[in-house]
């Protein structure tokens, strides 16, 4: 019944969503061009799948995606272990993370784009920085909260500060970690559009802007439609990703 539920009761929520859309329309407060119906937005679904450009501008955004998100796990991971284990280096450094945490990734464009250019890397580098703090955070508070009784247990067995880092921290710290790579991923997708708006003519972001300048409110919602689909798609995997890491090391999923 459990599994039942699992893709029944979302299967209701979305018809009601499209019912309701459907109703709006209906009424005609909006012209067709300005609010268009589920089918239209639909129909253009079809039409930038079949001509090719749908998997060519999901390709790109994913690759974009992926390299900055993996970057930023790369940089942070690390340096949130470290900053994590040693109390100094990370009271020196926090109130400067702190400082730079809540500028929006986005008021950093204007920037980026005149020391990176055009093309792929501002988009890498504004989904670096989304998905950057959130995986840093929570690798620093995963290392601080390991328990104490396992640190107790590897000094008393002489295990060298080095070891007992590698061999005790990370594993259980890990499983945090995966927690806080799973709230980035959510961040750093987030801001993917506004990564593609940067003078590049490929990617999800693009067809928006694109279809937009053409009053394809159609394919703008087909979009948007898909990038959420992708997004849903990436939450659940790395969502299992998380659940498997968590039994791998013994925690209850």
């Amino acid at each position: 019944m459990a599994v039942k539920e699992k893709y029944f009761l979302p299967l209701i929520t979305f018809t009601l969503v499209l019912t309701a859309w459907q109703a709006v329309v209906s009424l005609g407060i909006w012209e067709d061009y300005l609010f268009p119906s589920p089918v239209a937005v639909a129909r253009g679904i079809m039409e930038i799948a079949l001509n090719g450009m749908l998997w060519e501008h999901i390709g790109v955004s994913l690759f974009r995606f992926f390299t900055g998100y993996l970057l930023a796990a790369m940089i942070a991971v690390p340096l949130g272990l470290i900053a994590g284990w040693h109390r100094r280096l990370w009271l020196a450094i926090d109130p400067l993370v702190q400082v730079l945490r809540p500028i929006s990734p986005i008021a950093w464009m204007p920037l980026i784009a005149l020391w990176f250019g055009i093309g792929n890397l501002p988009a890498i580098v504004i989904i670096l920085l989304a998905a950057f703090y959130p995986i840093l955070l929570s690798t620093v508070a995963a290392v601080k909260n390991v328990d104490p009784v396992y640190l107790k247990v590897a000094q008393n067995f002489g295990t060298s500060q080095r070891d007992i880092l590698k061999k005790v921290v990370v594993p259980a710290a890990f499983p945090y970690i995966m927690m806080g790579m799973h709230i980035a991923l959510g961040t750093a997708w987030v801001f993917l559009v506004a990564g593609e708006m940067m003078g590049v003519r490929s990617g999800l972001g693009f067809l928006i802007v694109d279809a937009r300048n053409s009053m394809r409110t159609e394919l703008v919602l087909a979009g948007m439609i898909i990038i959420g689909a992708l997004g849903l798609t990436l939450d659940r995997s790395i969502g299992s990703l998380e659940k498997l890491v968590k039994r791998r090391w013994g925690f209850n999923a």
